[in-house]
């Protein structure tokens, strides 16, 4: 009888325990979303909601635009917060469709049909029905009655993480862009291969994280000692465990009750992972924040290099909620207005103009108080100082300069881009920074609106091939995304007095049997190109051996012998990491050469298709090192220089394979006629010429190809021979976009080198582009 009793408590217990869990189970399968639903993106459609109603899927209008996020969100509460949103955060537009197809394909497209998005190809055809449970997961399942899910949201976060959830290996959150912008950001939260959970920048450029600036310390050598999972359980708790079982909590204290509260954990656009908690008791509530990680992300250890939370030329400081705010120094402006992480940049860029005014009367001495920059950004230190003015007085006559710290009896000088600045309270210092007088003329070239473009301003595209290095994607790309050229209409060179003077002061003046001993008769050629041959040679003193590459302008046109002085000066003040520098000049009679710096790892056309690709990283890494080089030419050296013949074999690479233009400036000497402005997409044979000129058609079909599989949405046959972009390929589609942007034929249209870059970074937006070639198909 006692065990009978026994036994019938155990039933009774087990009906107890399971029986507020049987509604559920009922109301999931009855909440089943089979084969052939839809939903479509409206202001008015309808979504899918969990169960209980906390959650729905659908899409998520976007404030005052038509365009939809296929989401998840919090149902019952008035502000409808995102805890998940599909394809990277790019908004669908209106009239697009989510559907679960009668063949079990789970798929987002546009209003025509084409694809958009899709979680998981390898689960096409085997999806049976989907769900959106109460946790706030949204689940595709297979239908075979096996453990797990065929695809769940939980798997491939965005950017927040709710109870219930776990981070595996390679988990990752990332941020959005800014607060209305849902597209990839700037910061990752992500549980690495040693066991670390992380918080770092992403490199937005290549796509690839950069170093850590916050780490849970669960790494070890010993690899049961490290983490493998992470998790934000029911309760509220978050905890790192490791292989061996223990666990590692980084929130366990003063949590409320998950009963009563709503808890989501979000890496926000600022890069400050916090957990929320609102009550559920009332709709109109709010979230607060009630933990967050890192505590001071101004002074987090963000390393000598990079360009920190704020991005380039900002300082860093936190508000009363522990939350960065990011300013702009005196005299700049934040790159892109909408969104203030993005860097700044000068109003007025400083301008090294020999025999120009006196700094004194351009520039006016700001104070900076208690702001600090590591040592990445000094390029030169002084000392001993006997006061302050000596340091500002340095830094005012320094072209490079544009702030100087005195610290002590030193002074640092600091130079373009500054980075990682923040306030610091504890330094006790002051910096002085160049300011433009107000009534000083800028130096910075007027910026023109695309009116003034289309009545007064060309614009000459030039051509190269090395993006991809092997893949036909790399002719279309580098022949425009980094190679695009503004001129203004009958905007003439400025005058340069006193040029012999000037030129002899920057660079040195070699005699014509200096040069031939220096390359032993001009014997070892390096090169051969439009402007000449280049041959390698060697300078000796008492105490070294430079090696050097002198090239023989044999090709300069007659009528502009006269102006090669002046050439060579304007080419002698550019400096910039992403130059080939020149040394030296020789003008004896017939005689015109130029002294460079000689540059160990050759051309890139023989870097790019040698033996073995160069991987992703450094490819894009030379094109946006080539980007740079080519916008300090147009709008940041002293006097604008147009290239003219930009391809593989004019970049050079030095010992670190850092890209350098070369030949540059040399254009107008080679010039009978410089007097009309050039427009023509132009480029030399041997790279892919995408010169659209009536009887030219072969020469055309790359760009003409290029712009219809990014018109058909089918960007991937671009690559589609090179495995590694094809990781990357958010990023080839914005290049293809910018690079679509560049090749327009009519020149109004193209943009500036400034606004290139800021696309390729990803600080601005690239819009859809038209179609390039207008004028020539109607032809």
């Amino acid at each position: 009888m006692a065990f009978s009793m026994l036994h019938l408590a155990g039933h009774l217990f087990l009906f107890v325990l399971l029986l507020p869990s049987w509604p559920l189970v009922f109301s999931q399968a009855d909440s089943r979303i089979p084969l052939g639903s839809s939903l479509l993106a409206s202001h008015d459609s309808s979504s899918w909601p969990s169960p209980s109603g906390e959650f729905a899927f659908g899409f998520y209008p976007l404030d005052g635009q038509a365009h939809f996020l296929l989401a998840i969100w919090y149902e019952k509460i008035s502000e409808k917060t995102l805890v998940w949103y599909a394809n990277g955060g790019n908004p669908a537009p209106e009239g697009s469709k989510v559907e679960l197809t009668s063949e079990g394909q789970f798929i987002l497209s546009d209003p025509k049909g084409n694809k958009i998005w899709e979680p998981d190809s390898s689960i096409n055809g085997i999806i049976a029905y989907a769900l959106m449970l109460d946790n706030g997961n949204f689940v595709l399942t297979n239908g075979s009655g096996n453990s797990g899910y065929a695809w769940e949201s939980f798997k491939s976060p965005s950017d927040t993480i709710l109870p219930g959830q776990i981070l595996d290996i390679g988990g990752t959150l990332s941020s959005r862009r800014a607060e209305g912008n849902y597209s990839k950001g700037r910061f990752q939260l992500r549980l690495i291969p040693d066991g670390n959970f992380v918080l770092n920048t992403l490199d937005v450029l290549t796509d690839t994280p950069t170093d850590a600036y916050y780490w849970s310390n669960t790494y070890s050598e010993d690899r049961k000692n490290a983490g493998h999972q992470v998790i934000f359980n029911e309760s509220g708790s978050l905890y790192v465990v490791l292989w061996n079982g223990n666990i590692v909590n980084l929130r366990s204290e003063n949590i409320v009750s998950t009963r009563d509260n709503y808890h989501r954990g979000t890496l926000d656009f600022d890069g400050i992972f916090t957990i929320y908690t609102r009550p559920k008791s009332t709709a109109n509530g709010s979230w607060v924040p009630s933990w967050s990680i890192p505590k001071d992300i101004c002074s987090e250890n963000w390393g000598e290099s990079g360009s920190g939370i704020c991005g380039f030329n900002t300082h860093c400081i936190l508000d009363s909620n522990g939350r960065p705010i990011c300013e702009c120094l005196p005299g700049f402006s934040y790159i892109d207005p909408s969104n203030n992480f993005s860097g700044c940049k000068q109003d007025r860029p400083q301008k090294c103009e020999p025999g120009g005014s006196n700094p004194g009367d351009i520039y006016e001495k700001g104070e900076l108080i208690n702001i600090f920059w590591p040592n990445s950004s000094n390029f030169e230190e002084l000392r001993p100082l006997e006061n302050e003015e000596d340091c500002w007085k340095s830094c005012l006559y320094d072209c490079n300069c544009i702030v100087a710290v005195p610290i002590g009896s030193a002074c640092e000088k600091k130079r373009l881009p500054l980075t990682n600045g923040r306030v610091d309270g504890s330094t006790n210092r002051k910096a002085f920074i160049k300011l433009p007088k107000p009534d000083a003329s800028s130096c910075e070239p007027p910026i023109q609106n695309p009116e003034e473009k289309s009545k007064g301003q060309a614009t000459l595209i030039l051509v190269g091939s090395f993006l991809l290095g092997g893949s036909v994607f790399l002719n279309f790309l580098l022949a425009a995304a980094i190679s695009l050229v503004r001129l203004r209409s009958g905007q003439e060179r400025q005058k340069i007095t006193g040029e012999s003077s000037i030129l002899e002061r920057n660079i040195r003046s070699f005699t014509y049997k200096e040069l031939e001993e220096a390359t032993d008769g001009f014997r070892e050629v390096l090169g051969r190109g439009a402007f000449g041959t280049v041959y390698k040679g060697v300078l000796s003193s008492s105490n070294s051996r430079t090696h050097v590459a002198v090239k023989n302008l044999d090709r300069l046109a007659q009528e502009r012998e006269n102006e090669f002085k002046t050439e060579a000066s304007i080419i002698a003040m550019t400096h910039h990491k992403n130059l080939v520098r020149l040394l030296g000049f020789c003008d004896e009679g017939p005689h015109k050469l130029l002294v460079y710096e000689f540059m160990s790892n050759g051309t890139l056309a023989s870097f790019l298709f040698g033996d073995s690709r160069p991987d992703w990283k450094k490819r894009m890494g030379l094109a946006f090192g080539i980007a740079r080089g080519i916008m300090y030419l147009h709008e940041e050296c002293s006097t604008q220089i147009i290239h003219c013949d930009i391809k593989p074999q004019n970049i050079l690479l030095d010992d670190s394979f850092t890209a350098r233009i070369s030949d540059f400036g040399l254009a107008k000497l080679l010039m009978s006629d410089q007097s009309r402005t050039l427009t023509a997409i132009r480029g030399t044979k041997d790279t892919k010429s995408l010169d659209l000129q009536p009887g030219k058609e072969e020469e055309a079909i790359l760009t003409d190809w290029a712009y219809d599989c990014y018109q058909g949405g089918r960007v991937e046959k671009l690559v589609e021979n090179d495995e590694e972009a094809r990781n990357y390929m958010r990023t080839v589609e914005r290049l293809v976009m910018v690079a679509i942007w560049c090749i327009q034929e009519d020149p109004a249209l193209r943009p500036s080198m400034r606004n290139v870059i800021q696309m390729l970074e990803g600080v601005a937006e690239v819009p859809v582009p038209p179609c390039p070639f207008p004028f020539s198909s109607a032809i």
